[in-house]
């Protein structure tokens, strides 16, 4: 019975040692396959892609209908969407998921395994470098270093200059890799196609600083596209933009909430923010945009409408005059705003 008790337990012990053994090869081999290909598809050359295509033109305050622009932003068809679905999106979910199984942080926790950092689209630098840090352990020092983000064209933004996306760090990423990894991804997926040209019918700034307002209003690319139209409208007829987006950067201070609930009040804020008080775009993006949302700002949707909300259940309405605004509220609220 002894003999048969130590056979038994050898035979589990070397099954249980054959199975961990498995399971980290599979995961060797997942990085292998999926993670490194995912960061050779972050980091291959871009200088092919074209420039940003541009169909608003604000010097002759005209928006033009641009068949080829419509079909990019057609999302079965657009070669954007395209690419990120069948690479790099596909690639990350799978390192996603294999970050998250308990036999790839056993080994993680063993060696010193990449971590994965999400940065969503339409944060602030302030909720960038916290996500960093979670994970880097930075302290209040090395997160205000991260944030002296080295220039990555002639105009130095306060936001705007962090492309979303998932990162990919360990304990001995340093402050200097992932401020190049971060200005890079930046300059690939942005500066290398607003090119001279673009940025002579929408200056850089003003561009990201559009993205980032219609980024924060809404997450739909077709939205965007209506807003962008919206806000153009406003532009072209001298109107003040009133954005609340602008006024929750205004208001936000410390250590947050960085994206607060604004009230009626908040409007009067002293601010070059406020685009209630102010006329005309802020002074610099008040996040980090997509590059869906760089599209939309560049090439708007051509629209009548000057006004626009989104009703409890997430629907988009916009009007052409503020009385229809008026109306098209006090439909879905009772009362105007």
């Amino acid at each position: 019975m002894k003999l048969r008790k130590s056979a038994v337990f050898r035979t589990t012990w070397r099954m249980r040692k054959f199975l961990y053994g498995l399971g980290i090869a599979t995961v060797l081999l997942s990085t292998l396959f999926f993670v490194l290909p995912s960061m050779l598809f972050w980091q291959q050359d871009t200088s092919s892609q074209p420039p940003f295509p541009v169909t608003v033109d604000p010097s002759k305050k005209t928006i033009k209908e641009s068949p080829a622009v419509e079909a990019m932003f057609q999302k079965q068809h657009t070669p954007l969407v395209a690419a990120v679905a069948s690479a790099g999106a596909f690639f990350e979910r799978v390192a996603l998921l294999i970050a998250a199984t308990p036999l790839y942080q056993s080994v993680a926790a063993v060696g010193d395994a990449p971590q994965i950092v999400t940065i969503d689209p339409g944060v602030r630098k302030e909720q960038v470098v916290a996500k960093f840090a979670k994970v880097l352990g930075w302290n209040a020092n090395t997160q205000k270093q991260f944030l002296q983000l080295p220039p990555v064209s002639n105009e130095i933004l306060t936001e705007g200059s962090i492309a979303p996306g998932n990162y990919a760090v360990s304990s001995d990423t340093s402050i200097g890799a992932l401020q190049l990894e971060v200005a890079e991804r930046f300059s690939d997926s942005v500066l290398s196609r607003y090119t001279k040209a673009v940025q002579e019918i929408v200056p850089l700034n003003d561009g990201l600083t559009m993205a980032s307002i219609i980024e924060r209003e809404t997450s739909d690319p077709d939205e965007m596209r209506i807003i962008s139209g919206i806000i153009w409208n406003r532009t072209f007829v001298g109107m003040k933009l009133q954005m609340d987006s602008t006024l929750q950067y205004a208001k936000a201070t410390g250590k947050g909430p960085w994206w607060p609930i604004v009230y009626p009040k908040d409007k009067y804020i002293d601010s070059p923010y406020n685009t209630y008080q102010n006329a005309g775009l802020p002074p610099a993006p008040i996040a980090n945009p997509s590059v869906a949302a760089v599209l939309a700002a560049l090439n708007p949707k051509k629209t009548s409408c000057l006004f626009y909300f989104h009703d409890d259940d997430g629907n988009f309405h916009c009007s052409d005059t503020y009385e229809k605004h008026v109306a098209m509220l006090k439909k879905y609220y009772g009362q105007g705003k």
